[in-house]
């Protein structure tokens, strides 16, 4: 009896201390995810998914522009000697990068500015660190007529040396029906775009702004807080987090002791021959900016919380503190999405050296 009535108790003792606490969870369940939603609400005043592919009404995305400007994106035949690619300062296989402060040319030498990632470039309001180029149409043509990038002296000399390839001729006069030469510098360019235009990496960044709250863990969806609140946003918003502004590097104080930079690049001056563009560039956006280093216009850093500590003393004025920097890192590595998988593969028609 004795053991029973014990029993009675115990179990009666145990419902007891089992009944609040589902009301506790579901009190800290919903906490939470009012957390989330006014978190939610306050990124998409900065931020918006990445579209499907980045859309140009004058330059029409079909597969078979973008199988050409595949094909002539990996083609070394782009290049005088024959050395380089597109592909090879900005490899898919490696998020669109080389990862060398500088690219190694066709005929050796190293350029002057680090080549940005090729990924989501296309959303961007202008091309090249100082912006010289409107968009990646005419920005796909400039490198191929670099004497140190790829090196091709003229435009006839390489639409000469393309239109000899039949796998060519026969593609360019079917994605350009009707025009008297397909075959040209220009439909080249338009090709290679086309491509370039599918390369778009969405993330679950992309999948939280889209109103899944479950997207993100709570240290990303912190490290969002704290990157907000650091005032990053200034620059480094839109879909791309940046791309769509100039701002002066090293704003409120000089860059170069904190980097380490031995150059004189001058920036968008170099373009516009205003002294008040000096060290003027393009904010970069942060999509894959964890797989994308080194970074800056030099690659002179390589850490990326060197260089977010860098930006937050030279553009805001702040000394952040360690704990900020990997709260930022870890929402930075959310933004690292997926290169189409078969962007990555060289085409077979195509001899690599």
């Amino acid at each position: 009896m004795k053991t029973r009535l014990l029993t009675f108790f115990v179990v009666i003792g145990l419902l007891a201390c089992q009944g609040p606490a589902p009301k506790q969870d579901e009190s800290a369940a919903k906490s939470e995810m009012i957390q989330d939603q006014n978190l939610l609400s306050s990124a998409k005043n900065f931020f918006e998914p990445l579209p499907l592919v980045a859309e140009n009404a004058e330059n029409a995305i079909t597969p078979e522009k973008v199988h050409l400007g595949k094909q002539l994106y990996y083609d070394t035949r782009l290049s005088k000697t024959g050395n380089n690619s597109c592909n090879s300062c900005h490899n898919l296989a490696t998020y669109g990068v080389d990862n060398k402060a500088t690219s190694t040319g066709d005929a050796g030498k190293n350029g002057e500015r680090n080549s940005p990632t090729v990924l989501n470039a296309a959303l961007h309001s202008t091309q090249f660190w100082d912006g010289r180029a409107k968009d990646i149409e005419e920005q796909a043509g400039m490198p191929i007529m670099n004497p140190v990038e790829m090196g091709i002296p003229h435009k006839d000399f390489l639409i000469s040396r393309l239109a000899k390839v039949p796998e060519y001729k026969a593609q360019f006069e079917k994605v350009f029906p009707g025009e008297k030469n397909p075959v040209s510098y220009e439909n080249l360019q338009k090709s290679i775009a086309a491509f370039e235009r599918t390369l778009i990496t969405p993330s679950k960044f992309d999948k939280f702004l889209s109103g899944d709250l479950t997207a993100m863990n709570t240290e990303e969806k912190a490290g969002l807080k704290t990157f907000m609140d650091a005032g990053c946003t200034t620059c480094h918003n839109g879909p791309v987090l940046g791309g769509k502004m100039y701002q002066k590097f090293g704003l409120l104080a000089d860059y170069r002791p904190l980097t380490g930079s031995n150059t004189k690049d001058e920036g968008r001056k170099n373009v516009t021959k205003l002294e008040s563009d000096k060290d003027i560039f393009k904010v970069p956006g942060l999509r894959n900016i964890v797989q994308t280093y080194p970074y800056f216009h030099d690659g002179s850093v390589a850490d990326l919380d060197k260089a977010v500590f860098i930006m937050g003393k030279v553009q805001l004025n702040k000394d952040l503190s360690d704990a900020e920097l990997k709260s930022i890192h870890v929402f930075l590595n959310a933004l690292t999405g997926e290169v189409p998988a078969d962007a990555k593969k060289i085409p077979d028609v195509i001899v690599m050296k």
